[in-house]
């Protein structure tokens, strides 16, 4: 069954150039055999009919093929985990350093606690001395006094020989004997005198200074790294702070005032007071131990 024929104005450019082509092939097509009948031509060629264009397609992307992995040198990667491990290593061994360390400084601590703790259980007799020891550095130092050796003071050479033993006076009912720091938990035996012996034994009275309760400076010292490290955190004491100091069974108590870190030479502070004080002395930083940290508290009337 045939199609309707379509009018010139339906066709689309192409179908008219198409069918003007075939037109004008067909009228040559005619004319070659037209001239082959008059015998002006041998053979009369047939024409042929160019086939019409395909259709343009777009174009389809081209997909891409994947990047290949850059690929190093066995030499490259093998230098590489070579250095890695070495550095492993030294990690390792500088953590192992660390832990000896540590572990010696650990027992050398605890060795020097159980000095103390063995010091104090002994109660020898000694007798008590009224006499005021003038120094020219603030107790509390942290290295054993040397003979020879400064700034050990002159009146404190006869206590670092090793043939005679130190003797420890002992506290009146009006001298102090605890001393109680809540806010930084201690709790301690205090001692009259603040040589190196006597603050193995706990902390110490200067001897000298003013009792407990009493119009004056009383000044009492500890070590802060070493021998119970009683005074261990005496630098966290804020003002207001409350500290007991007992004479036998008699509390007083005073509250912080003031807080300074000085050096050792400035002795000043234990100087008398015309008000009553508590002075606390102990070395500061800790384990560093080149200044001293005090404490001053008012009397709570």
């Amino acid at each position: 069954m045939f199609g309707r024929k379509r009018s010139a104005e339906e066709l689309s450019v192409e179908e008219l150039e198409r069918l003007l082509l075939l037109k004008k092939r067909e009228e040559r097509a005619q004319r070659l055999r037209r001239l082959a009948s008059e015998g002006r031509v041998v053979q009369p060629v047939e024409p042929t009919v160019a086939p019409a264009p395909a259709p343009v397609q777009p174009a389809q992307p081209q997909p891409q093929e994947p990047a290949k992995p850059e690929t190093r040198s066995p030499r490259r990667l093998d230098m590489k985990r070579i250095r890695e491990q070495l550095l492993l290593a030294v990690e390792i061994l500088a953590l192992v350093g660390l832990l000896v360390i540590l572990a010696g400084t650990f027992l050398n601590l605890q060795e020097l606690n159980r000095d103390v703790v063995e010091a104090s259980g002994s109660n020898r007799p000694t007798p008590t001395a009224t006499a005021l020891i003038e120094v020219r550095v603030l107790p509390g130092g942290h290295e054993p006094p040397v003979p020879g050796r400064e700034p050990v003071p002159a009146q404190y050479q006869h206590l670092v020989s090793p043939e005679v033993a130190v003797p420890i006076p002992t506290p009146g009912p009006e001298q102090p004997t605890r001393i109680v720091i809540p806010a930084i938990n201690v709790d301690a035996r205090v001692v009259e005198g603040d040589g190196w012996e006597q603050l193995k034994k706990g902390a110490g009275h200067h001897i000298g200074s003013a009792n407990p309760g009493e119009r004056g400076n009383c000044v009492i010292s500890a070590h802060n790294d070493i021998y119970g490290e009683i005074f261990r955190d005496l630098h966290k004491l804020e003002l207001e702070d409350e500290i007991i100091v007992y004479a036998g069974s008699q509390p007083y108590r005073y509250k912080v005032v003031a807080k300074r870190i000085i050096e050792p030479t400035q002795v000043e502070v234990m100087d008398p007071t015309p008000d009553p004080i508590l002075t606390l002395i102990t070395c500061y930083p800790y384990r560093i131990d080149t200044h001293r940290i005090v404490v001053i508290a008012a009397l709570v009337q």
